[in-house]
């Protein structure tokens, strides 16, 4: 005859192991979260929209000023990637921090959310407008053009 008796052992270790990565994976969250709760504070949205999965991409897209329909974009498999990266670009470019930044917060989110949260960086504004701040019909600027023949007096 077979023994088809209970394996509680096995049972206590696969509970052992859901355990031990689950624990990690809520702290990760949870510094993570509480990090965006800072950031989405500082550029005057409510903090607890960090922690509704939809709500704080579209939150994250009003700090940096980009149109609520992007949030297709960054659903959307075959654009997400691009687009999420982009909008944490134009994010750490809003609190007036550079690409290397945006890597960080790409890579390693659990540690520059809190950075950006809780440091001392202040909110810039949205920064759509960011790409090298000219406007169309403005190639020079709007201070840096120099008048290459100056009128005669």
């Amino acid at each position: 005859m077979e023994n088809y008796g209970s394996d509680a052992g096995f049972s206590a270790m696969v509970a052992a192991m859901f355990l031990a990565c689950l624990i990690p994976i809520i702290i990760i969250y949870v510094i993570t979260a509480a990090g965006m709760w800072r950031t989405f504070e500082k550029a005057g949205k409510p903090g607890w929209a960090a922690i509704i999965p939809i709500y704080n991409t579209i939150v994250m897209l009003e700090i940096v000023g980009k149109p609520i329909w992007w949030i297709f974009l960054i659903i959307f498999p075959c654009t997400s990637i691009i687009f999420a990266i982009w909008t944490l670009n134009l994010l750490s470019k809003s609190f007036g921090q550079s690409e290397g930044f945006t890597i960080g917060l790409v890579i390693l989110p659990y540690i520059f959310f809190p950075i950006l949260g809780f440091g001392s960086y202040k909110y810039l504004g949205p920064s759509a407008s960011e790409a090298g701040g000219l406007r169309p019909g403005d190639p020079f600027g709007p201070t840096n053009y120099q008048d290459p023949n100056p009128p005669q007096v």
